[in-house]
């Protein structure tokens, strides 16, 4: 949550409404502890551009989109377990969005059977990684959420052709999945199917009739990146075109060498360029490192996320058609049929942000300050000058 005071300032400057300062997710491994602590330290800042209506209906349609059509039979029911609130959380976003959660998956048996051994094939064939297993049950990690749902609708296709129920659960852990298959028997009962979230809401698939997918294979699903200097310009003419090339060519072989991407359109001197990507996750991680980059090389990026090189691009072209105060550097990308952004603030708007939020009583005294630096001049007849006291708070704030 942003605090009142903090959102209505940040509201009126850049005339969007922020959703979050930084993050509230709790990192477990050191890449995540990485992206945890420069989300907090820049204090970056989650916008919502157009609001997502998240229902049932919008669920099943993402999820479609993002298995594939041709990887769900013709018959199934999809079941809503814990309804998702109509409304986008960061903590939601990041660990399933940023950081690629609920890639573990569990499958079970109602009896011991060699098809356990045949699911493992399937799933070290499809990258995936075995984490325990039993005559009877078996967790794995695949490589994302979507992968680990697209295969286990492929086994659960499997053991209804052999006369065997399988039951199955995605989660951010293994012990999460096996959690979440007990929830899914305890409200759907002992029917094959798979349980997941999406959105913060809990989901099922559940098959009741024999099918077998012709081939089970991941969707084809293209990710760019649109990355484009903001007022090149005048960066150019405060630190030289060589500063530029140095900044351009530093977020390039970073994209391409730690994020997968595979850069387009970039010739040297340019200001812009596209990257595409193997998955949504890497291309909105991508667009935050080279935001936070640029920012520390005291310029600004506008970055777009999409599915086509021409929807990356028109989405980083929205940061030209917001009414802030000053150009904003974001990263805009889709998330369920609303857009969403993140902006990395100035070194200024970081301190506003910091004394708001953090640190009221020298807030408070900032304010006292100026109220009787402002009260003692126009007693003495010099109020005029009181812009002086606001000129030694922004001095403060830049030192502090």
């Amino acid at each position: 949550m942003v605090n009142l005071l903090t959102k209505s300032i940040i509201k009126s400057a850049a005339k969007l409404t922020p959703i979050a300062i930084g993050t509230k997710f709790f990192p477990t491994n050191s890449l995540e502890t990485e992206y945890v602590e420069l989300f907090n330290y820049t204090q970056t800042i989650l916008f919502e551009l157009e609001k997502a209506e998240i229902t049932s209906d919008t669920i099943l349609q993402n999820l479609v989109r993002d298995v594939g059509a041709e990887n769900l039979p013709d018959n199934y029911t999809f079941h809503e377990l814990k309804p998702a609130e109509n409304k986008i959380e960061e903590y939601a976003l990041v660990s399933n969005i940023i950081m690629g959660s609920d890639r573990y998956f569990y499958i079970e048996l109602p009896h011991p059977s060699r098809l356990i051994d045949i699911f493992v094939k399937i799933i070290e064939n499809e990258k995936g990684e075995i984490v325990e297993k039993t005559a009877t049950e078996l967790v794995a990690r695949m490589l994302s959420k979507n992968d680990a749902i697209r295969v286990a609708i492929e086994l659960i296709g499997i053991g209804l052709s052999e006369g065997i129920q399988v039951i199955s659960a995605v989660g951010m852990t293994g012990a999460a999945s096996i959690e979440r298959a007990i929830h899914y028997t305890q409200n759907v009962g002992s029917f094959p199917g798979i349980a997941f979230t999406k959105l913060g809401g809990e989901y099922a698939l559940v098959f009741d009739s024999p099918f077998l997918l012709k081939e089970s294979r991941p969707v084809d699903l293209e990710n760019y990146l649109f990355i484009d200097l903001i007022d090149s310009t005048k960066f150019i003419s405060k630190n030289g075109r060589n500063r530029l090339v140095e900044l351009m060519t530093g977020i390039k072989n970073f994209i391409e060498t730690e994020c997968d991407g595979e850069v387009e359109g970039y010739r040297e001197g340019g200001d812009d360029f596209i990257a595409r990507f193997p998955s949504k996750d890497l291309a909105i991680r991508a667009g935050l490192d080279a935001a936070w980059f640029a920012l520390d090389n005291g310029a600004k990026i506008r970055a777009g996320i999409g599915r086509s090189r021409r929807e990356a691009g028109e989405r980083a072209q929205l940061v030209d058609d917001l009414e802030s105060t000053s150009p904003l550097s974001l990263v805009v990308f889709e998330l369920a049929n609303g857009l969403y952004a993140y902006n990395i603030p100035s070194e200024f708007t970081r301190t506003l942000i910091n004394l708001v939020e953090n640190e009221k009583p020298k807030l408070i005294g900032v304010f006292l300050f100026v109220f009787i630096f402002a009260y003692l001049l126009s007693i003495l007849g010099l109020g005029m000058f009181s812009f002086i006291g606001i000129i030694l708070v922004l001095l403060y704030a830049f030192v502090a």
